[in-house]
């Protein structure tokens, strides 16, 4: 939220409309998720993908520490762009305002967050270090700066802080005037981000603890809870995979403990807001780098590229683009590449040669199976995607290419002549009308060839689609069949009891033997 307002209005020039801009995409925010709730249609989160989350929490925590350089260097001024290029310009253009007292404080700080961090990861049972590391350096930098406040003037502090709560903000919402595109556009764009990591986290926990999450209903509470937030001086809140881990870890059963977390917040408000006043401003750039920087799941970033390529352009794709370009266009590209990649999957499903596995009716890819054997003269192809108008073109040309390849293999090889092809309709789980004229034509155009199609197991909706369009009775009787195995038997034998086949095929052809 604050990369996007920021490149419009800044924080120190215009506060109000900064905070009425705040208020008011939190309100949006809130106005989105509720409704995709309520029209039940939470199945756009599923658009953004786990690799587009990698990449954008990669690329967003990257960011907030490059800007908190300017509390951990000491620099008074410094660009209230987020891109990467303008942040490492302003901090090495203000290399005389570095100051090496915050530079020693703040990262001797860090250290000791992030050595707590590790320790944490590593040994379950400690897990209260990481989470009590960030208030004891706010207490231990507050007590330093006290006591050596005459010899630390270079170290900047935060000075007064108003106690009590903030006043209600219903009326600084702001639904007229040129900014408000500005705000509901931030709002939908970490609207959708906070559902994403809301339910995430909710669904992580939910499998720890063996419940179900309805989504829509989460979807309907983040979003009522942001709208009334937007009113009570709040800006856009979803579930804390942090904080949901240390109460996870604390034993924590109920809401309960969101009651107390949050009588404890009150307290402090209400009361202890003056012992902040010598807290360095370096300790909180510190506290926000070591939160954040465990955002950057290298790992996952390295899975993605061991399991799928296309997760992976799709993560590198958000991460530079939320680094270089802004949030919400690296965002976009990184869904368009994740769209892109459900478009090839599509348009370019795929297909198989399958052969036999010795001494069983099971068929399998011969390319997967070492044990799989070519059938003499039968090519036996499976197609593992719906057939649609978008591929149905594209299947026709593949098996077209298929068959002038196993055609040019059996004159190579003085195998068996081609004279029936079988598709494997087992994972076919939808066809349309394309897809219906597409097996017409490829059955048409194969008996101009002498060649013989037939399908296997085609499944029930897929079945009742080619009985009402009337186009099963131009296979014949021995045109459908529930197995690929049923199907080579039967035509086999078929072949067998016609005049002219020759009486030593199974001495000369074995089905299972092969020299590809």
């Amino acid at each position: 939220m604050g990369s996007m307002l920021s490149e419009t209005v800044s924080p120190r020039d215009e506060p109000i409309l900064y905070l009425k801009l705040a208020f008011t995409a939190t309100f949006f925010a809130g106005l989105f998720q509720a409704s995709l709730g309520l029209l039940r249609l939470g199945f756009v989160i599923d658009f953004l993908s786990k690799a587009n989350l990698v990449g954008f929490m990669s690329g967003a925590a990257v960011i907030v520490s490059l800007q908190q350089l300017k509390g951990l260097l000491g620099i008074s001024h410094f660009t209230s762009k987020m891109q990467f290029i303008p942040v490492m310009s302003s901090v090495f253009k203000h290399r005389d305002e570095w100051s090496w007292q915050t530079i020693v404080m703040g990262f001797s700080f860090l250290v000791f967050m992030l050595t707590t961090r590790h320790i944490s990861m590593k040994r379950a049972k400690l897990f209260w270090l990481s989470a009590a590391a960030p208030l004891t350096s706010v207490i231990l930098s507050t007590l330093l700066v006290f006591c050596l406040r005459s010899k630390t003037h270079e170290i900047s502090f935060i000075g007064h802080l108003p106690k009590g709560l903030n006043p209600p903000s219903a009326n600084m919402l702001y639904f007229s005037g040129p900014d408000l595109e500005l705000a509901i556009k931030t709002g939908i764009v970490t609207g959708i981000l906070s559902l994403t990591e809301g339910i995430s986290v909710g669904r992580t926990f939910a499998a720890l603890k063996n419940y179900q999450v309805d989504g829509n209903k989460e979807m309907m509470a983040i979003g009522l809870m942001n709208m009334a937030g937007s009113c009570s001086s709040c800006f856009v809140t979803t579930g804390s995979f942090s904080r949901s881990a240390v109460n996870y870890n604390a034993g924590a059963q109920t809401a309960v403990s969101n009651i107390v977390m949050a009588t404890a917040v009150l307290v402090t408000l209400l009361f202890l807001m003056p012992l902040f006043y010598y807290t360095p401003n370096v300790i909180l750039g510190a506290i926000i780098i070591s939160a954040v920087i465990g955002l950057i799941d290298y790992q996952a970033a390295y899975r993605l590229w061991k399991v799928d390529k296309l997760d992976f352009l799709a993560c590198m794709c958000s991460f530079f683009g939320v680094l270089f370009i802004s949030v919400p266009l690296g965002l976009g590209i990184a869904v368009g590449v994740s769209v892109f990649k459900i478009l090839l999957h599509v348009t370019r499903p795929n297909s198989l040669i399958m052969g036999n596995i010795k001494g069983t009716q099971i068929y399998h890819s011969l390319s997967r199976y070492k044990e799989a054997s070519r059938v003499p003269s039968f090519l036996i192809l499976a197609i593992e995607s719906p057939i649609y108008f978008a591929n149905s073109t594209y299947l026709q040309e593949r098996i077209l290419r298929w068959i002038r390849e196993e055609d040019e293999w059996v004159k190579e090889n003085d195998g068996s002549p081609l004279k029936c092809i079988i598709l494997d309709m087992t994972a076919v789980t939808s066809i349309d009308t394309s897809g219906i004229d597409f097996l017409c034509g490829l059955r048409k155009m194969l008996e101009e060839r002498s060649l013989q199609l037939v399908l296997a197991n085609p499944v029930g909706s897929v079945m009742e689609k080619l009985h009402q369009s009337e186009m099963l009775d131009s296979f014949g009787l021995n045109g459908i069949y529930l197995a690929v195995g049923e199907a080579v038997a039967d035509i086999s034998a078929l072949w067998k009891s016609k005049p002219d086949f020759p009486k030593d095929y199974n001495e000369t052809r074995p089905c299972i033997e092969t020299k590809r």
